[in-house]
This record gives structure tokens, sequence and C-alpha cells, in this order.
């Protein structure tokens, strides 16, 4: 709510700055865009396919790790030290190639948000400048994504003053 304020607030101060000319603002919901695209639907597929491959292959290695644990357990009484020993390395190892593969998988720097982004982004980037063309066809000024946190998707560059930001900036 407080960034709707706010945004009614910047547009006001637009607004009474500019008598002569009116604002037009459009917005757009992406969460229903991205619903409704087909290229967004078979990236999607795509991901959910490799994570059920990868979510199998966890399963094998979790179930073989489980094994192995519950073996050890049973047979430890009977194991020389030694044996029990290289078992239980074993079962370490295991257990650390079961985190790397999860970090490698589907960590922050994973396969998985690589994958997103070799699929996604190309279709995010042909909707932002389908977007774009559409406000610059209507003769908007703004453009806002409604879904989630409000976000500015197309400003008219007249309304842009990062260079006066800066050369002010400069001047000080």
């Amino acid at each position: 709510m407080k960034k709707i304020l706010f945004i009614l607030s910047v547009l006001f101060l637009f607004n009474s700055s500019i008598v002569v000319a009116q604002l037009k603002i459009g917005y757009v919901d992406s969460d229903t865009i991205m619903d409704n695209a087909p290229d967004v639907q078979d990236a999607r597929q795509k991901l959910d396919a490799f994570i059920r491959d990868w979510q199998t292959e966890l399963k094998k290695m979790e179930a073989d790790y489980k094994t192995k644990k519950d073996d050890l357990e049973k047979r430890s009484l009977i194991m020389t030290d030694l044996t029990r020993t290289e078992a239980e390395k074993e079962l370490a190892t295991l257990d650390k190639s079961i985190s790397d593969f999860r970090e490698k998988k589907f960590g922050p720097n994973g396969e998985l948000f690589q994958k997103q982004d070799e699929l996604m982004k190309p279709l995010q980037n042909k909707i932002f400048n389908i977007i774009r063309e559409i406000a610059e066809e209507e003769e908007l000024d703004f453009v806002f994504d409604r879904s989630g946190d409000i976000m500015l998707l197309y400003a008219k560059p007249d309304y842009d003053l990062t260079a006066q930001v800066i050369e002010r900036l400069q001047l000080e």
C-alpha cells in the first residue's frame, strides 16, 4: 500500500509540474502474461523435466546411502574396526556426494537457475519488448506491473532525470 501511495505521489508531482500534458499510464499483470504465453509453458515443462530427472537421481543416491547405513548399523557389532572405519568413510563420501549434487543442481549457482535463466530470459526480454512497443504505440508515459511488488516496466525517456542528477552531482 505504501508503494502505491509513493508511486501516486511521484505521479502527482510529475502531473503538477507538467500542466499542459496529461500523463498516460498503463499496467500489466506479468503473472497472467507468463501463464498464458505458449513459449513460457514450453520452457516451464523443460525445467520441470530437468527437476524430475535430478530429483529421481537424488532419491536413488539417498536410498543407496540409507541402505548402506542400515547395513552398517546391523553389521557393526560383527565388523572389524578396519572394516567399520572403511564403511563409515564410504558413508561420509556418499553423504558428501549427495550434498554436492544438491548444491550443483539446486544451489544458488546451480544448474536449475542457469537453465531457468537460459530458457526464461529470452522470453522475458521478448515480453518486455512487446510491452515497450505497445507503450510507444499507445503513447503511454509509464507502464507498471501489478503482480507482486509494483514495478515500473516502461517510462518515456522524457521523464528520465538520471543525467541531470549526475550533472548536478559533478558540479558539487
